[in-house]
C-alpha cells in the first residue's frame, strides 16, 4: 500500500505548530519483526494521540489511541520516540531529528495540558468520589473529625484572643499607673509577649485550615488514583482470563475438527483463495495484538499444476513418501539414504559405534514462567538470570551442531552433476535444521566464553564438527565442519533475542557458508526468525517465519524460500515452506514445497506462463511441473521422547561423555551434567558459580585493559583458541573462521592451552 512506503514524510507540512490544540503528521510505527516500521498518520488532539493507516481512515477507523495524561514519553536516539501507558507501548520514528523534536514538544505540551484539565475537573466535580460505600463513609468520617478538631482550635483561638485582649488592657492600665521605672519596663515586655502569642496562635489556626483544605483536595486525587489502579488490575485479570478461555476454545475446536488440516492442500493457493484471504486480513488491524495474523497478506506469487495429472492427484502422490520417485525421475540418486551406511562410492562402512539412546527422564518440577519473566520485558535474553528449570541439558553450541542431523543431504548434493539439483538439496538441508525445534521449547545453556564442542563422526559419517564460543557480549559462536564426502560448512552465529511479554523473538545473525570440493560451488544463506508464543498463558509453541535466499556465488543461481508464519485465519497447512530455484538469468527450474517440521518436495518445471491477477493486482506465474519428488523427510522421534526433552536421536548423543575431548568441551560443563542427571537444585548452584567465575574473569580483563591504557601500552583482549577473524571475500563481512590445529592437539592430547572455565 502507498501509506506503507518509507519515504520521508514531513509532519510539519500537514500540521500546525506544536503549541496548538491539534497536531497531525506522518510517523513510522513499529509493528513486528516481520514488517518492522510502518508509515502511519498520527493525530494529537485533546490530550489523546491516535493513529490511522491513512488520512482517509480518520472518518471511520481509528487503529489505536493513547492517553497522554498517564503516558510516559521517552526518546531512544535521534529520531525515535517511545510512548508507554497502561501496559501499551508505541515505538515511533520520525523522518528527521527536527521532526522528532517537534513531536516531542507537542506531546509534552499536550501531556501537561491534559494533566491540568484532569486536576481541574477533579477539583470541581463531586461525582469522582470513591464508589465504594464503606470507603466513602470512612473518608467522610475522617474529614468530619478534622473539621471538628479545626472548630476546637478556632474556639481556643477565640478564647486566646479574648483573654489576650483583656490581658493587654490590664497591662496598659498598669502601665498608666505611677510605678517605678523598672516595673514599667517589665509590664511593657509582658505586653509585647502577649501580642506575639496572639499572632502565633492566629498563624497556627491558619495553618490548620490550609491543612484541612489540602487534605480534602488530595484525598480525592489519591482515591481516584487508587480506583484507577484497581480498574487496571481488574482489566488485566479479565484480559488474561479471556485469553485463557480463547486458547482453550481454540484447542477444543482443533481437536474436534482434525480433518481440516488433512484436507488442506499443501500446494500454493489459487487466485480466488488468495483474494479472499487477503481481503480478510486487510480488514484486520496491524497492531501488536494481531501482528502475526496479518503477516500473511502476501499471497503466493505462483501456481503449480502437474503436467500429466490433475492437481488433486498430484497432492495425493506428494503425500506418499517416495512413491513419487518413480515418476519422471530426473535425479541420479535415490530418494532416501540410510544415514551412515553408504560412503561416496556406495560401499558399506564398518558397523557404527554404539551410542546411547536415552537420557534420564525430565523431573516434574513446577515453576511459574510469568513470575520470573514479567520483570524482564525488553531485556536481552542472554542477560536474564534463568534457573535451569527453563533449560534443556544441552548448550547452544550443541544445538548449533544439531543442524547436521540430516548431513546425508549434503553427501548426496556433493555427488550431483547438476548445480540446480544440488541447490534443491542444499535448500532442503537449510529447512531440515528447523525440524527439531517444533517441540523444543526449552532454552539451551548459554555457553561460557571459550567453551567448545566437538562432534567427531569421521568413522561413521565422514565428518568432523567443532564449535567455539568466541564472544560473550554479544554472544557469538563459530562453527566449522569438514566432511570427507566432499563438502565444508562454516558459520558464525550471533543470537539477538527480545522478550516482548506475549512472545519471545530469537533472531540468528550471521551467514552460513557451504562449499563443495569437486565443483567449487559456494552457497551462502542466513537463518529465519524463531518466535516462542504463549509466554503468559497457554502451552508454549514455536514458529519459524521469514525468507531465506540461498545464493550459489560461483554460478549465481538462487533459491528463494518463504517460511509462512502461522495464522489461525490462514487456509494453508501450518509451518508451510515454499520456494523457487532459478538460474543466473532468474529463469525458474524447480518448485519446492512442504513444511519445516515434516518434509520438503521438489517438482521440476516444464513450462511456465502468466496467469490471472492476484489479490493486489499482480499477475501470478503458473508453473507446469512434473510430479513432485521427496527430497527430505523428518525422522521419527525416539520412544518416550516427550519425557526426554523431546530430543531427537542425534540430540540424545550430543551430551554423551567421551574420552579425549578438550577441557573446555560442553560435555564437561558441571551444571549441565547435573541437570541431565536430574539434580536441578545442585545444577542451579553450580550455574551461579560458573557465571560468577566468568564475571570475575571479565572484570580482571577490564582492569588489565584500563591499566594498559593508563601506561600507554597496547592491550590484546580475549582471543579464541581455534578461530580467528578474517574478512570474507564474498559477503564482505569479517567473521571468525577455523584456523586449524584442534584435531592435531586432540591427537596429541596436549590440552595445556585450554583456559580453566569450569
Amino acid at each position: 500500500m502507498s501509506e506503507q512506503g518509507k519515504g520521508s514524510a514531513s509532519s510539519s507540512a500537514a500540521a500546525p505548530a506544536p503549541g496548538s490544540d491539534t497536531y497531525k503528521g506522518w510517523l513510522f510505527k513499529w509493528t513486528n519483526y516481520l514488517k518492522g516500521y510502518q508509515r502511519r498518520w498520527f493525530v494529537l488532539s485533546n490530550g489523546l494521540l491516535s493513529y490511522y493507516r491513512t488520512q482517509a481512515e480518520m472518518a471511520h477507523t481509528c487503529r489505536g489511541t493513547i492517553n497522554l495524561a498517564t503516558a510516559h514519553i521517552d526518546t531512544e536516539d535521534a529520531c525515535n520516540i517511545v510512548l508507554s501507558s497502561g501496559g501499551r507501548t508505541y515505538h515511533l520514528k520520525a523522518s528527521t531529528e527536527v521532526e522528532r523534536q517537534r513531536w516531542v514538544t507537542a506531546l509534552e505540551l499536550a501531556k501537561a495540558k491534559a494533566i491540568r484539565m484532569m486536576n481541574d475537573q477533579s477539583d470541581d466535580s463531586g461525582d469522582e468520589e470513591p464508589t465504594s460505600q464503606s470507603e466513602r463513609s470512612e473518608l467522610q468520617g475522617t474529614l468530619k473529625i478534622l473539621v471538628s478538631k479545626l472548630d476546637d482550635l478556632s474556639t481556643c483561638n477565640d478564647l486566646i484572643a479574648k483573654h489576650g485582649a483583656a490581658l493587654q488592657r490590664s497591662l496598659s492600665e498598669l502601665e498608666g499607673l505611677k510605678v517605678p521605672l523598672e516595673g514599667g519596663e517589665k509590664i511593657k515586655a509582658v505586653n509585647e509577649r502577649a501580642t506575639l502569642f496572639r499572632i502565633t496562635s492566629n498563624a497556627m489556626i491558619n495553618a490548620c485550615r490550609d491543612f484541612l483544605h489540602l487534605a480534602e483536595t488530595h484525598s480525592r486525587r489519591w482515591q481516584r488514583a487508587l480506583q484507577y489502579e484497581r480498574e487496571q488490575r481488574t482489566h488485566l485479570e479479565e484480559t488474561i482470563e479471556q485469553l485463557a478461555k480463547q486458547h482453550n476454545s481454540l484447542e477444543r475446536a482443533w481437536r474436534e475438527a482434525p480433518t481440516l488440516v488433512s484436507s488442506t492442500p499443501s500446494a500454493p493457493t489459487t487466485n480466488k483463495d488468495g483474494s479472499e484471504r487477503a481481503l480478510k486480513e486487510e480488514a484486520s488491524d496491524e497492531d501488536e495484538d494481531t501482528e502475526y495474523f496479518d503477516a500473511m497478506e502476501d499471497s503466493p506469487a505462483f501456481i503449480t499444476v502437474t503436467a500429466t495429472e490433475s492437481t488433486q492427484h498430484r497432492r495425493s502422490q506428494s503425500n506418499l513418501s517416495g512413491a513419487s520417485g518413480s515418476h519422471a525421475n530426473d535425479w541420479n540418486q535415490d530418494d532416501h539414504m540410510s544415514p551412515g551406511y553408504n560412503d561416496v562410492s556406495g560401499r558399506e562402512l564398518q558397523p557404527r559405534r554404539q551410542r546411547r539412546t536415552r537420557v534420564p527422564d525430565k523431573p516434574n518440577y513446577s515453576l511459574n514462567l510469568w513470575s520470573i519473566m514479567k520483570n524482564c520485558i525488553g531485556k536481552e535474553l542472554s542477560k536474564i538470570p534463568m534457573p535451569v528449570n527453563f533449560n534443556e541439558p544441552l548448550s547452544m553450541l550443541q544445538r548449533l551442531t544439531e543442524d547436521l542431523e540430516y548431513h546425508e543431504l549434503l553427501d548426496k548434493a556433493a555427488r550431483c552433476d547438476s548445480s540446480l539439483e544440488q541447490m534443491c538439496l542444499v535448500a532442503a538441508f537449510s529447512v531440515s535444521s528447523y525440524s527439531t525445534t517444533v517441540h523444543r521449547t526449552a532454552k539451551p545453556f548459554n555457553p561460557l566464553l571459550g567453551e567448545t564442542y566437538e562432534l567427531d563422526r569421521l568413522e561413521e559419517f565422514g565428518y568432523r564438527s567443532l564449535c567455539e564460543q568466541v564472544s560473550h557480549h554479544p554472544p557469538a559462536a563459530a562453527h566449522h565442519v569438514i566432511s570427507q564426502r566432499g563438502w565444508t560448512l562454516w558459520q558464525e552465529i550471533t543470537i539477538a533475542s527480545k522478550f516482548r511479554g506475549k512472545y519471545l523473538s530469537i533472531m540468528p545473525l550471521g551467514a552460513i557458508h557451504l562449499q563443495f570440493h569437486s565443483s567449487g560451488n559456494h552457497y551462502v544463506w542466513r537463518k529465519v526468525t524463531s518466535t516462542v508464543h504463549n509466554i503468559i498463558v497457554g502451552k508454549l509453541w514455536i514458529d519459524q517465519s521469514g525468507d531465506i535466499e540461498i545464493v550459489n556465488h560461483r554460478t549465481k543461481e538462487t533459491c528463494q524460500l518463504k517460511f509462512s508464519p502461522y495464522s489461525y485465519f490462514s487456509r494453508d497447512v501450518p509451518r508451510k515452506v515454499t520456494g523457487v530455484v532459478a538460474d543466473s538469468g532468474r529463469q525458474a527450474h524447480y518448485i519446492l514445497s512442504g513444511t519445516w517440521d515434516d518434509k520438503i518436495e521438489s517438482a521440476k518445471i516444464v513450462h511456465s506462463s502468466r496467469g490471472g491477477s492476484g489479490s493486489e493486482g499482480k499477475q501470478k506465474t503458473v508453473y507446469q511441473t512434473l510430479p513432485p519428488k521427496l527430497l527430505w523427510k523428518k525422522y521419527s522421534l525416539p520412544e518416550n521422547a516427550e519425557n526426554m526433552y523431546c530430543f531427537s536421536a542425534l540430540a540424545l548423543t550430543l551430551n554423551e561423555p567421551e574420552d579425549g575431548v578438550a577441557l573446555t568441551d560442553s560435555r564437561l560443563r558441571p551444571d549441565q551434567r547435573l541437570m541431565e542427571d536430574g539434580r536441578w537444585d545442585e545444577a542451579n548452584s553450580e550455574k551461579q558459580r560458573l557465571e560468577e567465575k566468568q564475571r570475575a574473569v571479565r572484570r580482571r580483563r577490564e582492569a588489565e585493559a584500563s591499566e594498559a591504557l593508563d601506561e600507554g601500552t597496547k592491550y590484546e583482549g580475549y582471543q579464541p583458541l581455534w578461530f580467528h577473524q578474517r574478512r570474507n571475500s564474498i559477503t564482505g563481512e569479517t567473521n571468525f573462521v577455523y584456523k586449524g590445529g584442534y584435531w592435531e592437539v586432540k591427537e596429541r592430547q596436549d590440552w595445556g592451552v585450554c583456559p580453566d572455565i569450569f
